[in-house]
């Protein structure tokens, strides 16, 4: 083998078979390798998309895809949305391309220092040092990532078509996630026992599914706290026949007044509930004063393992499960608003599908009022980096076939990424878009007031609005290959999603707001 045939070889071994792909020139061995049927090689005609798939890949199938960039303006494109895979704990092998090691010396256009690129965001760097080394060095790529970390490979050229040798076939280590010390879950445990108030446990990452869910639904039962996520979460399993979690708010003041009446706050897999940005005269601390934190998990360690030593400690194993009833949301009628939308997702979302939120101010009331929805998964934004939504919807879709996903974009965000449409398209995706046509960054018209400046002026009203011309993203969509209709009225806007899961690929529905 060469070194090329090598690293996909050591990929498909440790069960790595999906690549998120956009190549150049440097990459052609790589890309001869990947001329095989086990590995699913996924065309994005932006890196930034194919690094948000790997995102939504790992969120889905809690196993790592990898990624092909080309050199470092290839990685410098695909950097938002590593940084949102980092926030989310989503691992990945990205793979990057960089020339013939004799060629750097003559500093060619597409020269640069990668690794420099790579480091700030990437857990696990390294350039590999040959043909020779690199199945060895996928390997701990791979390892890297299948633990929820950035790795990242420069592979040079010369790497690339140097033989390999024998390439050896190595086991499979999956990683383990610690348990709490016992010290730590008997505090916890004597604190909800004797607090003299109410207690808020904040869940997150991987408590927010399978078992975690259930076993803080016990516990509430028998303590009477009270169990939420923060207001961005990687992945939360919710709907009917789950635990529903309620979820801190965005806002500052809303939150803080949210927030008021916990005196302790337990958090699983997350940190304390903190502003998203600061604010004159206001707290980055959301708690309130007197609150204590107190850490039952940390990001990284068990934290279902850890409510499960929490209700044995409390006695709570056998407490009655608060499951969610089904709601059955009748289709609204009329305007389109935040309450209308959130109602005709409600009604239309099927069973088990996929929900990537990226609606900013359009979206902000869906998570309360869909909690009565048949089962679905919902993923959020972690990193806040715009144009996440539409990648993070290619990847959960390539991970969960079967599953219909829906993504919900803002227009200004869906401009980001717009060319995921095309992959979805190409791939036979059943992916429906939903972009809020507003024809505003909306979100920073909140902000603006909330920094207290209050209404803005006509120059600043103008860099906050997307019209002149106005975006027509049926036109769009179908430029791309992607089924579109505009809709104006809530029971339309149903009707519509309805539709989108009637028929198998992708379709885009705008929503003129």
């Amino acid at each position: 083998m060469n070194g090329a045939e090598a690293l996909v070889s050591t990929l498909l071994g440790q069960g790595v078979d999906t690549c998120f792909a956009n190549p150049g020139t440097s990459e052609m061995h790589f890309l001869s390798a990947l001329d095989n049927p086990a590995m699913k090689s996924v065309l994005c005609l932006f890196e930034g998309v194919a690094t948000g798939a790997a995102d939504g890949y790992f969120r889905m199938k809690e196993s790592p895809a990898a990624t092909l960039l080309h050199l470092g303006p290839g990685l410098a494109n695909g950097l938002a949305n590593i940084h949102n895979a980092r926030r989310a704990g989503s691992g990945m092998v990205n793979v990057i391309g960089d020339h013939v090691t004799s060629h750097l010396k003559y500093d060619a256009p597409l020269t640069s220092d990668l690794e420099g690129l790579a480091r700030p965001l990437s857990h696990w760097l390294r350039t590999t040092d040959g043909a020779h080394t690199l199945a060895h060095d996928a390997l701990q790529a791979i390892e890297a990532a299948r633990a929820g970390e950035i790795a990242t490979l420069v592979l040079p050229g010369d790497a690339s078509w140097g033989d390999a040798g024998q390439v050896p076939q190595f086991p499979r280590r999956q990683p383990e996630r610690a348990a709490p010390p016992a010290e730590r879950v008997d505090h916890v445990a004597r604190m909800i026992r004797k607090a003299d108030g109410p207690v808020l446990l904040v869940l997150a990452d991987r408590a927010c599914r399978g078992r975690g869910p259930e076993l803080a639904g016990r516990i509430a039962s028998a303590t009477g706290c009270r169990i939420a996520t923060q207001f961005f979460t990687n992945r939360i399993e919710r709907g009917a026949g789950r635990v529903t979690l309620e979820r801190i708010p965005y806002f500052v003041a809303a939150a803080l007044e949210y927030l008021q009446p916990f005196r302790h706050i337990v958090t699983v897999e997350t940190g304390e509930p903190i502003a998203f940005f600061a604010y004159p005269g206001l707290p980055s601390q959301l708690k309130h004063p007197e609150a204590q934190l107190h850490s039952l998990a940390l990001p990284g360690e068990d934290g279902t393992m850890a409510l499960e030593m929490l209700a044995d400690a409390l006695g709570a194993r056998q407490a009655a499960v608060p499951w969610q009833e089904r709601i059955e949301t009748p289709v609204p009628q009329g305007a389109i608003d935040p309450t209308s939308i959130a109602h005709a997702l409600a009604a239309a979302m099927p069973e088990h599908c996929i929900l990537v939120d990226e609606s900013l101010t359009s979206g902000r009331t869906s998570m309360a009022l869909t909690c009565g929805a048949l089962p679905h998964d919902t993923l959020q934004n972690m990193g806040g980096s715009i144009g996440f939504g539409t990648p993070v919807a290619t990847g959960a879709a390539m991970a969960s076939p079967g599953r219909r996903v829906f993504c919900l974009e803002g227009d200004g965000s869906m401009m980001y990424t717009l060319q995921s449409l095309w992959t979805h398209a190409r791939e036979g995706l059943d992916v429906t878009t939903v972009v809020f046509a507003n024809r505003k960054y909306k979100i920073l018209e909140a902000e603006y007031a909330n920094m207290g400046f209050g209404t803005p002026g006509p120059r600043a009203a103008e860099m906050m609005e997307i019209d002149r011309p106005t975006l027509d993203f049926v036109s769009l969509a179908r430029g791309m290959g992607v089924p579109g209709v505009k809709v104006d009225t809530a029971e339309d806007f149903h009707a519509a999603m309805v539709r989108s899961c009637a028929e198998s690929g992708p379709a885009l529905i705008e929503v003129v707001m």
